[in-house]
């Protein structure tokens, strides 16, 4: 059975795919709502630099939220479809890309310049409503995977009831997490060796 957490540390785009995990009960969405959201949005806060206000998801209101909350989803499943199909080296589907394409011209990503007292600074900086930042954010990170040659190199978790991707950092990772995955299929193998023959 795969815990409720949501599974981080993959490239933001996986991590962002990887918000519908299969469950004995079927999908789950980790990110339906705008409580959901915000939580997962905290955890990934350091690697959306200039797409949160600053003081991070904490300061986007509920409204900013629900309005991320479909431009989000938009965005997962515009990525997922496009993963899918570059990941076997596969054209991913023309919406897919105009999907992502919207969303990154939804908060163009801008460096802004200041002059910090000795020198010149670049803070990276989203420009439009601050609930379609985060959507465009991810959807660049979406951009950067895909045109990624390791894309070819994503995986689907091997364990039967896991839809998990992950980018392999060894050819022969096979879980999408080693306490996750890798240990049920562990305790699997040992119980199935282990068992009393039926008599």
């Amino acid at each position: 059975m795969i815990d409720l957490v949501p599974l981080t540390g993959e490239p933001l785009a996986l991590d962002l795919v990887n918000t519908r995990p299969r469950t004995p009960d079927g999908p789950v969405d980790l990110i339906a709502a705008v409580e959901g959201l915000r939580a997962w949005l905290g955890l990934q806060a350091g690697r959306l630099a200039g797409a949160l206000p600053e003081g991070g998801e904490a300061q986007l209101t509920d409204d900013d939220l629900a309005a991320a909350v479909n431009a989000v989803h938009e965005v997962r499943e515009h990525a997922a479809a496009a993963i899918d199909q570059a990941r076997l080296g596969l054209r991913p589907p023309e919406d897919a890309l105009r999907g992502l394409n919207s969303a990154q011209r939804a908060a163009p990503a801008i460096r802004e310049l200041a002059w910090d007292g000795a020198a010149v600074t670049a803070v990276p900086r989203r420009d439009g409503p601050p609930g379609a930042r985060p959507a465009a954010a991810l959807a660049e990170a979406v951009a950067e995977l895909l045109t990624d040659p390791a894309v070819t190199t994503v995986r689907e978790c091997a364990a039967d009831d896991c839809v998990m991707l992950f980018l392999p950092a060894n050819p022969r990772r096979r879980w999408c997490s080693a306490a996750r995955c890798g240990n049920r299929a562990r305790v699997a193998r040992h119980y199935r060796r282990h068992r009393p023959l039926d008599p």
